[in-house]
């Protein structure tokens, strides 16, 4: 992360009050960009690190809906964003069986309407469209997918992951392919994500954290299923390297990007879960629900991604292995809990993960 880029741009971030963006706007923020939100507190199940860091005291955001075109080519007309950032989205795989046709608005219609903007924009010269790791055909292997492998998804949340990574291709090749002039605009795609501050439903810390707080039992589905595990901000600093390539090199970089752990950080449900209880020190709150997990909605077995091409090309790599992401989200959570200073803890592991950076 180049800390002197960063000063002064006027970066538009999607999703701001989402776990993701709240933490990416606190990495920007303090190295001096500029930075408008655009979250909807209709559609954000996950605002609460948002509220308890009183990230909109730091940042302008916007309460607007991303399928609403108007709102979002008034909010580009008014702020002129220089970088884009696109987080917004429904980002549930269990929810998404529940409301497809939100998912599907929101990740394929949102996702649309930024495009757009950015297309009519004079301001913008660098776009970053997060996806997901979900977005390929998963055909349960045992290695890594890449950004070459075909796109897909069972799950309405994973299809329309994939029917965004369509439409950003047909995007770069039809309206952003001109070398000299046009913005560079590409989709990156990360692995499981854990964090301080994430209070989804149906994610495996959040989970745990709430049932450590209320001294419940947690059911534990698909004990066995592996995922890619990854602290937040590791993707993000990837995120943030593909913003300043884009900016600088413009269209001639459009490209896709995985970014995810090392392939020893690729490990199953029931780690994680053993893992974190270690880290806060307590034990016996883990149950399994074996005989009901063929009544739950279809999610993969096995995941896991190719992060080679972000390796060699952006000289990327993960800082912090499982073990260590996992005691950085669990003191986070507990500081949380016993009420100390949220703000000043994020900083706080903000500046140790890039600290070291130039």
């Amino acid at each position: 992360m180049n800390k002197d880029f960063w000063k002064n741009k006027k970066v538009l971030i999607t999703g701001d009050s989402g776990f993701k963006g709240a933490w990416l706007t606190l990495i920007l923020q303090s190295v001096g960009a500029k930075i408008q939100g655009l979250s909807s507190s209709e559609l954000n199940n996950n605002a609460e690190l948002f509220r308890s860091l009183n990230i909109s005291k730091i940042s302008n955001t916007l309460d607007a809906d991303i399928r609403d075109p108007s709102a979002v080519d008034k909010l580009f007309d008014q702020f002129q964003p220089e970088i884009v950032f696109h987080l917004a989205a429904q980002p549930l795989v269990r929810e998404s069986y529940i409301d497809p046709v939100t998912t599907y608005g929101v990740n394929v219609m949102g996702t649309l309407n930024i495009l757009e903007a950015v297309r009519k924009s004079n301001s913008t010269k660098s776009a970053v469209l997060v996806t997901t790791d979900k977005c390929y055909k998963n055909n349960e292997w045992e290695w890594g997918y890449r950004e070459i492998d075909p796109l897909g998804g069972h799950d309405p949340y994973s299809s329309s992951k994939g029917c965004a990574e369509i439409l950003i291709q047909s995007y770069q090749k039809s309206f952003f392919n001109d070398l000299a002039n046009s913005p560079g605009v590409s989709s990156v795609r990360a692995g499981n994500v854990i964090g301080g501050g994430d209070f989804s439903q149906d994610r495996l810390i959040p989970d745990l954290f709430k049932a450590i707080a209320q001294k419940n039992k947690l059911v534990i589905r698909s004990p066995l299923a592996t995922r890619p595990w990854q602290h937040v901000l590791e993707p993000l600093s990837g995120y943030i390297i593909v913003a300043e390539e884009l900016y600088n090199l413009g269209a001639s970089v459009n490209d896709s990007w995985n970014f995810g752990p090392h392939i020893t950080d690729i490990r199953p449900v029931q780690e994680i879960a053993e893992l974190f209880c270690s880290s806060w020190g307590i034990n016996n709150i883990l149950e399994h629900d074996d005989k009901g997990s063929t009544n739950q909605p279809h999610e993969a077995k096995s995941l896991s991604l190719d992060i080679s091409k972000a390796y060699f090309k952006l000289n990327w790599s993960p800082r912090w292995n499982l073990e260590n992401s996992i005691e950085k989200t669990s003191d986070w959570y507990k500081n949380y809990l016993n009420k100390g200073d949220s703000l000043k803890l994020s900083y706080s592991q903000i500046e140790e993960y890039f600290g070291t950076h130039s």
